[in-house]
């Protein structure tokens, strides 16, 4: 039997007094910190939240979240993640889907708790960073006492993050104690070196999202490093906390290093320091790339993952890279790797091209592209409670299961692969994934609306952002500033229009499905 948490075990072990956790000045050193999660783990037994049961995080980065999630593990219990942002109707489905039975939220968050509770299982409210009705203070829940390490077995569930579908209905995955462990190992080894105690990582991607979690938090537990938490991304803010604390190692999105180098004083910063940044969770823009590279004298590397696989699938490294791709597939422990091929419809394989990149605009990209499928001991154990689903995302093939990652791509002789689209309609902005449908069932509520179609439009920060066309009812008063506003009240920040247009009509099939490549196209 095992658990994630025995590998902080040992890190706490060889490192009692090393700082764990670092915020606004403060440090919390691993002895302090796995003593609190300790005793947020007693205090979940103490309230009959134990093995299999949920714990939903609602949380921002802040130290709290790394002593619930470790605390909620501990106690053999499952976590699921809650992206801060969310509103009562967001995180209502998240709550009653997943049974949870306590939640951990930001107190100016915990009226959305209350608003769903009758739909739900929550038997516990833990609010951080304040009082709140209805809610018990962080340090006020935690037990007097520890208690000692749940074991559970490999492909016992661990986390269960959400994802949105192709039809925007949010889906539970499924991730193992082994998934994330093998894929927090794996990771911490891309750096020349891999992680060390010494380093200190960078916490601006959100630890709701698999990405800031498995790899940066984990990833510092697991080495011995420290870890910076920063709630709310403000590029001066980070870059000055990465000159004055001599951070080491960057995770982030393409939108982040945009606002960067576009800082106007951005060639002021010395950020020397930095020894590894790596960015994921959306195409890198190669102008970006170069940029940020001849400012600070750091090779930005690319990489490639989804929640489904833990997340991390491939990786460049030194001495292996190629720019404009996401890299080859992520090697493990022992002799355990990431396989990874490109298939066509009937999942033959796609052959390979001599070396990447190509122009693709001289390529026939229908002879060289298909699908990219992954298989690995990183790979979800399927949706929860979603048969359907789960038929639809996995392949059996000569006893390998291959994940659909739905991404297009095209792959060469030496192993790189290269994505030159996506879902069909995901939009992915900022680095977060945001699916249309969701938008638009909600637009459709409203009684100014006759039809809406949401689609991603370029945008230079994000690389993309929403947009959606509304054909109002016939003499509406509703403005295109009034729906923006109805959505946001609704939907987390980065899901709402940031611009609606009204239009007479929108393109569709013969069978009324609508063109959204003909919209696109127009913009």
């Amino acid at each position: 039997m095992t658990n994630l948490v025995t590998t902080v075990a040992e890190t706490v072990e060889s490192n009692p007094d090393s700082p764990a956790i670092v915020y606004e000045g403060t440090e919390l050193t691993y002895e302090q910190f796995w003593m609190r999660a300790g005793q947020f783990a007693q205090a979940l037994e103490n309230n009959g939240i134990g093995e299999d049961d949920r714990v939903g995080i609602y949380l921002p980065n802040l130290p709290q979240f790394v002593t619930a999630f470790y605390g909620t593990l501990r106690a053999g219990a499952i976590v699921v993640p809650m992206n801060p942002q969310y509103k009562a109707r967001e995180i209502g489905h998240l709550l009653g889907d997943s049974g949870a039975k306590a939640v951990v939220s930001l107190a100016d968050n915990v009226p959305n708790v209350r608003d769903v509770l009758d739909d739900t299982d929550v038997e516990q409210v833990i609010s951080v960073g304040g009082d709140a009705d209805g809610a018990t203070a962080f340090d006020g829940f935690l037990a007097d006492e520890t208690k000692a390490i749940v074991d559970r077995a490999d492909d016992d569930v661990a986390v269960q993050p959400y994802t949105s579908g192709t039809t925007g209905t949010p889906k539970g995955v499924l991730l193992t104690h082994n998934n994330i462990r093998w894929t927090t190992e794996a990771n911490a080894d891309v750096p020349h070196g891999g992680f060390q105690s010494s380093d200190r990582l960078v916490g601006t991607l959100p630890l709701f999202h698999i990405y800031g979690m498995s790899v940066v938090m984990n990833g510092a537990m697991y080495s011995g490093g420290a870890y910076y938490p920063i709630p709310e991304w403000d590029a001066p803010t980070v870059m000055d906390l990465i000159e004055d604390e001599d951070l080491s190692i960057m995770f982030g999105v393409p939108a982040m290093f945009n606002d960067m180098i576009n800082q106007p004083d951005a060639e002021a910063y010395e950020l020397e320091a930095l020894r590894f940044v790596n960015s994921g969770g959306a195409s890198l823009p190669h102008e970006v790339l170069e940029r940020f590279e001849e400012l600070y004298g750091v090779e930005l590397y690319e990489g490639y993952g989804l929640t489904e696989t833990s997340p991390v699938t491939h990786a460049n490294r030194e001495g292996a890279r190629r720019k404009g791709s996401i890299g080859r597939p992520l090697d493990g422990p022992g002799d355990t790797s990431v396989e990874a091929k490109v298939v066509t419809d009937d999942f033959e394989t796609v052959p390979r091209v001599e070396e990447g990149p190509i122009d693709e605009e001289e390529a026939d990209l229908h002879e060289i592209t298909g699908e990219l499928v992954i298989a690995g001991p990183n790979v979800m154990q399927g949706y929860y409670e979603l048969p359907e689903a789960n038929a639809d995302a996995f392949t059996e093939e000569d006893g390998t299961t291959w994940f659909h990652t739905g991404d297009i791509c095209y792959w060469d002789e030496d192993d790189f692969f290269f994505v030159v689209d996506r879902e069909k309609h995901m939009i992915v902005t900022g680095g977060y994934n945001v699916y249309p449908r969701e938008v638009e069932e909600l637009l459709f509520e409203h009684e100014a609306v006759a039809d809406a179609a949401v689609v991603g439009v370029p945008d230079e920060r994000r690389g993309e952002t929403v947009k959606a066309l509304v054909v109002p009812t016939p003499d509406t008063d509703a403005t295109p500033e009034a729906l923006k506003q109805y959505c946001l009240e609704s939907l987390a920040e980065y899901k709402h229009p940031r611009e609606v247009e009204f239009v007479e009509e929108l393109p569709r099939t013969t069978t009324g499905k609508v063109q959204k490549f003909k919209i696109r196209d127009e913009e």
